[in-house]
């Protein structure tokens, strides 16, 4: 993402948040566009991408990544949510790390969407 891109996503973020929105960022930890948005925008709420997660409980160097960024977060005033724990050590770990939440297929596989409603 350019400068200008974050620019342009930061100045509609505050009009969103004026109509009472609450701004999520998904995926962090995936790429430099991520941690660009995560600096300017301020989110309520951060989702680590999965690819920090899975195997978190026996990769040390992820532990530390998700523990510093859990803490930044944290400090920030933000949720933090876990995105694909599949094992009960990833949840384990990612609970112990400090994620407010946690989220992947060890609890649920995705549902099908729902039918549109008729009138």
């Amino acid at each position: 993402a350019t400068l200008d891109d974050v620019r342009d996503v930061a100045s509609r973020v505050v009009r969103l948040r004026e109509m009472g929105f609450r701004i999520a960022i998904d995926d962090l930890g995936a790429g430099y566009a991520g941690l660009s948005y995560f600096a300017r925008l301020e989110p309520e709420v951060v989702k680590l991408d999965m690819s920090l997660i899975r195997h978190i409980d026996h990769e040390l160097t992820k532990q530390r990544v998700v523990a510093s960024m859990v803490s930044v977060s944290h400090e920030l005033g933000m949720t933090v949510i876990a995105e694909g724990v599949e094992i009960e050590g990833e949840r384990d770990t990612a609970h112990a790390l400090g994620c407010d939440l946690l989220q992947g297929y060890l609890f649920a596989k995705p549902a099908p969407p729902f039918p549109p409603a008729t009138f």
